[in-house]
């Protein structure tokens, strides 16, 4: 049978942080500590092995367990010189969980096991402190019962207030002995009428309870969700530590307090945290009482000596020991220390949680410091983290108001006045008004408003919406598919589900981070990349084999795009340059000329319009290359819609609203997705494509002469289901193309591709890639075809899907390894084996996803490409699975 016991204490320890999984991260660290000679209270851990069999046992510990806890009591018991459960100098123990990976606060702690009516009076004598003695003994039936028998913590609480008014102090430490003594018969009482039996008197019983409690305290709602957030996989189970007190309550030379090796929020080196006199640690964790700062200058705020001023030796000792167990885990430490009769114990020590701002400072100074080399460095950061780093988030010490929760499409925090147009949003805009646009879900017809807003929020669609698409690329917060509220735009409020209604012009706030929606403006603080960050990113670059592009229309996102690393543009949409107000009228009139030669006319007026374009682009972008995706969406997606605004273009182009009208509803298609768009608008409208090839290649060659710089046009063909298709739209770009280049006399380079985002483009790649010099995966298109989903439908469904473990993760926002993929695999593959030098990447939303872009890596692609703003996680995200790939191979 495997060893279910491990002990540690005095300087030994039969474990380290080695056996992690086995003895979860809290006793792995006690038995680190202990072999390195740092004071821990001795203990012995049962491992996460026997939380499975407790599972598999029906809640029940496994048989034997219990005398092999006896066993490993008694060498406990010989090690302290006191014995558990002796009613004259009783051992008392804590209970602790410890997972694999760290949930603070998740899972359950039970302080003072061992302590009953009768050996309370020993502990009085053997302590000389009657006071001590009840207050642990409140202590502890009050843990007990909250987490073993469910009796409610305030009901407990609304006791000890009673006692504290009555005799008019305000701190539980002026409590006396007599008083806590009369607590305690009250505690008692009340777990009797609550739980339905007495408080066990028994300390076998007592700690039996009290392991059971915390193996369960895996599986309770808190501790699923939080594994469920971050990722945790549910079989790794928490092991259980039972470990000799010490009392941080006795006295004014006894403490709690809990501290960091670096400051959690900047980074900064030096020691930062709090403390109680006369505490256990659950009062600092509970904020019972105000605790006051270790170190630093006094406040008005804090007028009490800090533990430096008031036990200098002790701050020394814990300087030392922080130093040391930083030094020995080669990280940033949070610390839970006690100090007992002016004695100081290292209760627990783990990894620290942090910002992205200290996160990114403490790597840094760590590889500066020679503790870590640049490669660990890079590998700690999460590279989702790095959304902190680029977008405004909200004060998190403000107070909040939520009304409803979306979905967290776009990161970043944003506050202004709802409004629910796109035209209002401009309106209030161009005044200086911040607002935030509302949309049941949002349309290419409100790219003025989506601008013009500090953020969007959707009750409708998925994490690739339209509106989370866009958002992304502006860097602008966005909630999508928020379905708590009901989007009234024509009556101009929304309700949410809790029947808090909104009205035009009233102000809310967005968590983009989060998805949640608070009334009212939140205070917001900006984040920014600071000092480390460029230092940082050029480790990660080095490493590296991916090249990251970006997904930019403009040249605005050019710009952020460059001065986040991007390497060049992966996706550059055309048709979102059609929407401004100054075009849009001639876009339409060019979609409904009846004849080739009317519609001719118009594209004459449109081609100065993309010259312009695509001239800002390519100087932002000199030296990089571009690509750019000729027209794709379907033509009626650029008309009105409503008889009004059909009204008012007929008016403003001078037709009939009637002619037009009919037009128009000849142009509808019943499933645009799949209908007349992307090639096949540049197979039945030659001129088109003609016009927009003939505007990228004039500006590429007048940027290449006027910088005396290179420019690289890639020309990308969208939507391609048929080699044949792309052979002749290829001859026809090709002509135009040198055409171009021999007015120029120019020596422009220029490439020209497809997009694979059908399942029959990614199956026939082989003939495809004969007439391609490059393949960009249009993974959003590709993932809604491969598996018959709607992304901006989905949402309503989805996330069922996920919870049921149908799906693992949004396939939208996540490869899906099984399908997708494996299309994306085959047409690389029969791709590259008609055309050796062929170019591949990825544009689609997956390629700012680090989960995906591991597959991209694994596959041999040559780029990803994201919004701007995802630029550096992808980056990070590409030399993180760099170096876990060249480790696993050597």
């Amino acid at each position: 049978m495997a060893k279910r016991i491990y002990s540690f204490g005095k300087g030994k320890a039969e474990g380290d942080k080695n056996l992690v999984q086995l003895l979860g991260g809290k006793a792995a660290a006690l038995a680190d500590m202990s072999r390195l000679g740092i004071p821990v209270p001795p203990g012995f851990t049962l491992t996460t092995e026997v939380c499975s069999e407790f599972y598999v046992g029906n809640q029940t510990l496994p048989l034997g367990l219990e005398s092999e806890i006896q066993e490993a009591m008694g060498r406990l018991e010989r090690t302290i010189g006191r014995k558990f459960g002796d009613a004259n100098d009783p051992l008392l123990v804590s209970v602790r969980s410890g997972a694999p990976v760290s949930m603070p606060g998740m899972m359950d702690t039970i302080l003072n096991l061992g302590l009953t009516r009768e050996s309370v009076t020993g502990l009085a004598k053997i302590s000389g402190d009657e006071r001590f003695a009840w207050d642990t003994y409140r202590r502890l039936i009050q843990m007990f019962s909250n987490v073993v028998l469910d009796v409610g913590h305030e009901k407990f609480e609304e006791i000890l207030r009673r006692f504290k008014k009555e005799r008019k102090i305000r701190s539980d430490f002026e409590l006396d002995a007599a008083t806590l003594r009369k607590i305690s018969d009250e505690y008692h009482a009340l777990v009797r009428s609550s739980a339905g039996r007495d408080f066990p008197e028994d300390s076998w019983e007592q700690l039996r309870l009290s392991t059971e409690a915390v193996f369960r305290s895996w599986n309770t709602a808190r501790a699923v969700t939080y594994r469920r957030i971050h990722s945790i996989p549910e079989n790794l189970g928490t092991a259980v530590t039972i470990q000799a007190m010490v009392f941080g309550n006795r006295g004014a030379d006894s403490g709690t307090g809990v501290l960091f090796t670096r400051n959690p929020s900047t980074g900064e080196p030096g020691l930062m945290g709090e403390y109680l006199l006369n505490a256990q640690g659950e009062d600092v964790v509970a904020g019972i009482r105000t605790p006051i700062s270790i170190n630093g200058k006094r406040t008005d705020a804090q007028s009490e000596p800090t533990l430096e001023e008031r036990m200098p030796e002790i701050y020394r000792e814990l300087e030392r020991t922080s130093k040391s167990l930083e030094t020995h885990y080669t990280d940033m430490q949070d610390i839970e220390f006690t100090i007992e009769k002016g004695k100081l114990w290292i209760l627990q020590t783990r990894t620290g949680k942090r910002t992205a701002h200290a996160a990114v400072r403490i790597a840094v100074e760590l590889v500066h410091e020679g503790i870590i080399r640049n490669r660990e460095a890079v590998i700690r950061i999460e590279p989702k983290d790095l959304d902190q780093l680029l977008h405004p988030i909200f004060d998190p010490d403000a107070k909040k108001t939520v009304v409803a929760k979306g979905l967290p499409a776009s990161p970043g925090a944003a506050c202004g006045k709802a409004v629910f147009t796109a035209e209002r949003a401009e309106q209030m805009g161009k005044k200086g008004e911040r607002v935030l646009l509302v949309r049941a879900e949002t349309s290419p017809e409100d790219i003025g408003g989506m601008h013009a807003a500090q953020g969007i929020l959707t009750s409708r669609g998925g994490m690739t919406s339209h509106a989370a698409v866009v958002a992304r690329g502006m860097g602008k917060c966005c909630v999508v598919g928020c379905s708590d509220v009901e989007v009234r735009s024509d009556e101009g409020f929304f309700v949410s589900t809790n029947g808090t209604k909104v009205r035009e012009g009233e102000v809310i706030s967005l968590d983009g981070s989060t998805g949640e929606v608070f009334l009212g403006e939140v205070p917001t603080i900006q984040a920014g990349v600071g000092d480390y960050f460029g230092e940082f990113m050029a480790w990660a670059d080095a490493l590296r084999i991916l090249k990251v592009r970006a997904n930019a229309d403009t040249p605005a996102d050019c710009k952020i795009a460059r001065q986040f690393g991007a390497q060049g543009v992966g996706l550059c949409r055309t048709e979102h340059m059609f929407f401004e107000k100054n075009r849009i009228d001639v876009v339409r009139q060019m979609i409904l000329a009846e004849t080739k030669e009317k519609r001719a006319g118009f594209i004459g007026k449109i081609l100065p319009m993309q010259l312009e374009d695509f001239r800002g682009i390519f100087r932002e972008m000199r030296g990089l290359p571009v690509t750019i995706r000729l027209l794709d969406p379907p033509l009626h997606e650029f008309l009105p819609r409503t008889d009004a605004e059909i009204a008012e273009l007929a008016q403003r182009i001078g037709a009939a609203a009637a002619e037009l009208k009919i037009r128009i509803e000849n142009l509808h298609e019943m499933n645009p997705m799949l209908g007349h768009r992307g090639c096949r608008l540049g197979i039945t409208f030659p001129e088109i494509y003609e016009m927009q090839v003939r505007a990228i290649m004039t500006a590429a060659c007048e940027i290449q002469k006027e910088l005396k710089d290179d420019i690289f046009p890639e020309i990308m063909v969208p939507l391609i289901v048929d080699p044949r298709e792309l052979a002749i739209l290829r001859d026809r770009i090709v002509a135009v193309a040198e055409q171009v280049k021999s007015e120029h006399r120019s020596h422009l380079r220029y490439l020209v591709g497809t997009m694979i985002e059908l399942p029959r483009a990614a199956l026939l790649a082989g003939e495809i890639a004969r007439k391609a010099d490059f393949f960009s995966f249009g993974t959003n298109d590709l993932t809604q075809t491969t598996f018959g989903l709607s992304r901006d439908d989905s949402s309503r469904f989805l996330p069922e899907y996920i919870e049921k473990g149908i799906f693992s993760a949004d396939p939208f926002s996540t490869m899906d390894a099984g399908g997708v993929l494996e299309l994306c695999k085959i047409g690389t593959e029969r791709g590259r084996q008609a055309n050796p030098v062929l170019k591949v990447g990825i544009c689609g939303e997956h390629g700012g996803d680090p989960a995906s872009i591991a597959h991209f890596h694994a596959l041999g692609f040559n780029y990803v490409s994201c919004s701007p703003f995802r630029v550096p996680l992808a980056r990070l995200a590409a030399a993180q699975i760099a170096l876990r790939s060249s480790e696993a191979s050597t």
